[in-house]
């Protein structure tokens, strides 16, 4: 099947990028309810009639032979942003949690969505990374930027104890595993007094090259908040971390795991090993949750068990089943939509997590594949599938 010629060209994608960035300043911005109604409601109709009218797919098809240009243009847009509300200390924060929670969600996105390995305690293994940075910067001498690696190591080590279980259950009997650990992580954390117990333990500044990140940024006559060094770092680590597992999707590893997850007796027929490709796949996984848990407790400053509860793995678990399953900007979309979305209606108090629920039942309800669902694998680049057609 040939090519069209107007799938290849970079401006629907662009144009695209330029609408989200100039709409996500205005949602932003926007602290009056009836203006994030509106804009809700134009986001709505938009989408609409996008897809009536065919946009969406000529979006969709310039985005994919564009990729490399339009992930620039994403992230030029997110800096835009970042600058445009650089001494705005709520709203840097807001991103720069958003930005942490994709990395972590990325980590479910292959477990989850690569190799089928389920897992619901997400916030203990981001958790991990928070406590490791705790730990690292109150009671060692050890430089603090070490603190988001051996977070990832920690993640992986702890999360070890989980792969015989993991492994020797399947879907609902997983499920329950890995939530029980969670709850058991809490409970571990809210009885250990040399991690501060239920009150909790504090994270030191993050100290790169003598910079200290909780220092407000000053260049010139630029001053920004003293959470933007944490958004830079964030935005950094998120790059990473998509790079990566966009090539281990279409590497033969993500193959493989692709063939695990829809089928482990085929897999297993033809010779794979389906155990050694769900512990590679939880691995990766929890590497990722527990680096965005070292950023995220510098972040913070200060931790408690309260902050990883059962709640907070769903959360992650709904970024990733929303985005759509397997599908990395699926995650970057959703979980914008859940950290900033909430948060924006602070004005309604409690009732803004029943408008939350409501709007997350809806995308459940018409797209049940979330809102970005998972395209079919391709095995050509971009560049080679008019010749290979």
């Amino acid at each position: 099947m040939l090519e069209l010629p107007h799938a290849r060209s970079p401006l629907p994608a662009l144009a695209w990028a330029a609408v989200a960035t100039c709409y996500g300043l205005l949602f932003l911005g926007a602290e009056r309810e009836w203006a994030l109604g509106g804009l809700l409601l134009g986001a709505l109709i938009a989408i609409v009639l996008g897809a009536r009218s065919g946009i969406a797919d000529k979006i969709r098809q310039s985005i994919g032979g564009n990729e490399r240009l339009f992930d620039l243009a994403t992230m030029a847009g997110v800096l835009v942003a970042a600058l445009f509300f650089h001494e705005e200390h709520f709203i840097i924060l807001m991103m720069t949690t958003a930005l942490l929670l994709m990395v972590a969600a990325l980590g479910l996105t292959i477990q989850f969505g690569y190799c089928g390995v389920v897992n619901f305690a997400g916030a203990a293994f981001l958790g991990i990374g928070c406590y490791t940075a705790g730990v690292v910067t109150k009671y060692t001498s050890l430089p603090s930027f070490l603190t988001l690696p051996l977070g990832g190591v920690m993640a992986a080590l702890i999360g070890s104890i989980l792969i015989l279980p993991v492994l020797r259950t399947r879907g609902h009997y997983a499920a329950l595993v890995t939530i029980a650990f969670g709850i058991l992580f809490k409970v571990f954390l809210e009885v250990n007094d040399t991690l501060g117990g239920p009150q909790g333990i504090q994270v030191k500044p993050l100290v790169l090259f003598g910079w200290n990140f909780n220092t407000p940024l000053r260049i010139g006559g630029f001053t920004a908040s003293f959470y933007f060094s944490y958004l830079l770092l964030a935005l950094l680590l998120l790059v990473l971390s998509f790079a990566f597992v966009r090539r281990l999707e279409r590497s033969w590893i993500g193959l493989a795991m692709d063939a695990v997850r829809l089928d482990e007796t085929a897999a297993a027929s033809y010779g794979l090993d389906v155990a050694r490709w769900k512990v590679l796949a939880f691995t990766l996984g929890n590497v990722l949750a527990g680096v965005a848990g070292g950023a995220y407790g510098h972040v913070l400053g200060f931790i408690a068990p309260n902050n990883f509860a059962f709640a907070d793995s769903l959360v992650l678990v709904s970024i990733v089943l929303l985005g759509g399953i397997g599908n990395a900007w699926g995650v970057a979309v959703a979980a914008a939509f859940v950290v900033i979305l909430p948060e924006k209606f602070q004005i309604i108090q409690e009732y803004r997590f029943v408008l939350y629920a409501v709007l997350v039942i809806l995308i459940l309800l018409f797209r049940p594949a979330g809102l970005l669902p998972r395209a079919l694998r391709e095995y050509f680049p971009p560049g080679d599938r008019a010749g290979a057609a």
